[in-house]
């Protein structure tokens, strides 16, 4: 009988987190090369196809903060995110959330980064 000594796939995390003070607004972090790439979202994820949010890029943040939450940090969403195609400017990519599954791109603009919930889901 042969032997199945692979690992499973490692599939890199992503949270959602939901800051209720001082100002309110969420925080898209993806895993990758160690570190947390994080993007302040200030009107939250894009709800329908076609729909564009601000996200704002901001430092990476260590890994723990993949469950960190507290009085006024909650996890709005969590699972593993998985990147279609990536370009200097682009990343398209799906998160397979406990809330939902939902693709996105995020867009580098010539000042921030925008979300867009894309039309295609998976």
């Amino acid at each position: 009988m042969p032997s199945n000594d692979n690992p499973p796939a490692v599939r890199p995390a992503f949270v959602l987190h939901e800051h209720h003070k001082p100002r309110h607004h969420f925080d898209l972090r993806l895993e990758e090369n160690g570190v947390l790439r994080s993007w302040a979202v200030p009107r939250g994820m894009p709800r329908e196809p076609g729909e564009n949010r601000l996200a704002v890029a901001v430092p990476d943040h260590d890994l723990d903060h993949l469950d960190y939450h507290d009085a006024n940090k909650s996890i709005a969403d969590t699972g593993w995110w998985e990147e279609h195609n990536r370009t200097d400017k682009r990343i398209l990519f799906t998160l397979h959330g406990r809330a939902e599954t939902v693709r996105y791109a995020l867009i580098q603009t010539s000042r921030d980064w925008l979300v867009h919930r894309t039309v295609e889901q998976p």
